[in-house]
């Protein structure tokens, strides 16, 4: 049987927390209805998939780049290391995996790029629900430890409410320094 990999990350926009990733290999005789891009469902029904998704897909894993991690290769090669991590979590070999976007991480298998892939390939789809599922569950567990910046709204984006925490909190350990609007703010800029 061919096993198809889906891979997707979550979280390189925010100014805040770590990035995620997921690889999920589908089951063919378990069919999930509604997958789709984690970014057009409603929290709840991401929710509800996740679920699904664990519980029939034949193989997933979720990992992730830590803001250390993201501040010191920066956020395309971090994503794309959590995209490595999450493949090499596999415990069923793939014959393929296919990665959202346009660029592939440094793995065993056969890698294909696909734009928008999380809109058009199931097993993407799939991924991009693990991988922002988990991402959310951090920001609301980094919500409790930093609570003066909003993460249980707005999950680290930069938000006009994010931006107003930092000006007047600053930043904290979970903020990504190599970004713009971090950089400004350490360095007493607005």
């Amino acid at each position: 049987m061919r096993l198809i990999c889906g891979v997707d990350e979550a979280g390189r926009g925010p100014l805040a927390g770590p990035v995620y990733a997921a690889a999920v290999i589908l089951d063919p005789a378990s069919r999930i209805s509604g997958l789709a891009d984690s970014k057009a469902l409603s929290a709840s029904r991401r929710l509800e998939l996740a679920e699904q998704i664990r519980r029939h897909a034949l193989d997933w894993a979720i990992a992730w780049a830590s803001v250390a991690e993201i501040d010191a290769i920066n956020i395309l090669q971090a994503s794309l290391l959590a995209m490595r991590r999450a493949v090499e979590q596999l415990r069923i070999a793939p014959s393929e995996v296919l990665v959202d976007g346009n660029q592939c991480p440094a793995i065993a298998y056969p890698a294909k790029a696909i734009v928008r892939g999380d809109s058009k390939i199931a097993a993407i789809s799939a991924a991009s629900i693990l991988a922002k599922t988990a991402r959310d569950a951090e920001m609301l567990r980094l919500h409790q430890l930093y609570p003066g910046y909003g993460l249980d709204r707005h999950k680290g984006y930069p938000t006009v409410a994010h931006l107003a925490a930092l000006e007047q909190h600053g930043a904290s350990d979970i903020h990504r320094r190599s970004y713009a609007p971090i950089r400004r703010i350490l360095q007493g800029g607005t």
